[in-house]
């Protein structure tokens, strides 16, 4: 992924969180700098919990599993982002609210809007 791409996933992130502090009761609602300031720590701590359980027990992943981790990751965020404050019903909430938008964008689109010039996840018809 490429700079630009890296901060346009950020500054949607950051939107997507916004949306979800105004949707979601028991997550309070972000300014834009602390909603990048969200997206960032979302996404570290996403990272380290890959490489530290590996690439099934993930943020990202789909199933049960990567939902219980997105909770754990939003809930534990709260306490590195200032003016984010998340119940654990809210952190709940938020990862399935923040998980069906995920499943609203197709994932190609996700590669354009992202810079990604992989086409390695394309199925060849």
């Amino acid at each position: 992924m490429n700079i630009v791409g890296a901060i346009v996933r950020f500054i949607v992130s950051a939107l997507v969180l916004m949306v979800v502090g105004f949707l979601v009761p028991g997550f309070s609602r972000l300014t834009f700098g602390s909603a990048l300031i969200a997206a960032v720590v979302i996404a570290v701590i996403g990272w380290a919990v890959e490489r530290l359980f590996g690439g099934r027990v993930s943020p990202y992943a789909r199933g049960i599993v990567g939902f219980l981790v997105g909770v754990a990751v939003i809930y534990v965020a709260q306490f590195f982002v200032p003016g984010m404050r998340v119940t654990l019903l809210g952190a709940v909430i938020a990862s399935l609210v923040i998980g069906l938008i995920d499943l609203f964008v197709p994932g190609d689109m996700k590669g354009r809007m992202l810079g990604s010039g992989d086409r390695s996840e394309r199925r060849n018809d």
